[in-house]
């Protein structure tokens, strides 16, 4: 696990449970880091449960993009994640060749970027259970 990463390039997710005012983040660098952040609420951050959460990141840069995959097991989290409504927020860092940043999100909330302010979190996903 590797802090810092959101001052350079990171994609991030951050999940929650629906109904609920906590959430975990997730930052994944081009370079394969990741780290993972539970907070109680609204930038209330805590110590994760379990650490154990190592996602597996893949990264491939063809002549045009950057396409980085990644698995996350929710259940480690807790086994109301891989059956209860979630919340995500999905944002990335982009830093050019000067090492300006820009900001990208599927939702902004007004003001600066705030990619934990809850009108960021612009999906529901009504059920991760496996459906077979």
């Amino acid at each position: 696990m590797t802090h810092g990463l959101w001052e350079h390039t990171c994609f991030e997710a951050f999940i929650a449970l629906n109904d609920t005012p906590a959430y975990h983040e997730f930052n994944f660098a081009p370079s394969s880091e990741w780290a993972v952040y539970a907070f109680e609420r609204y930038r209330k951050r805590v110590p994760p449960r379990d650490q154990a959460v190592a996602p597996a990141v893949h990264v491939r840069r063809l002549a045009d993009r950057l396409e980085l995959d990644t698995v996350v097991h929710l259940n480690s989290f807790s086994a109301s994640h891989s059956t209860a409504a979630l919340r995500l927020a999905l944002s990335a860092v982009i830093e050019d060749a000067s090492g300006s940043l820009s900001y990208w999100a599927l939702r902004h909330p007004p003001g600066t970027p705030d990619f934990h302010h809850g009108d960021a979190f612009a999906l529901t996903v009504d059920s991760m259970r496996d459906p077979r």
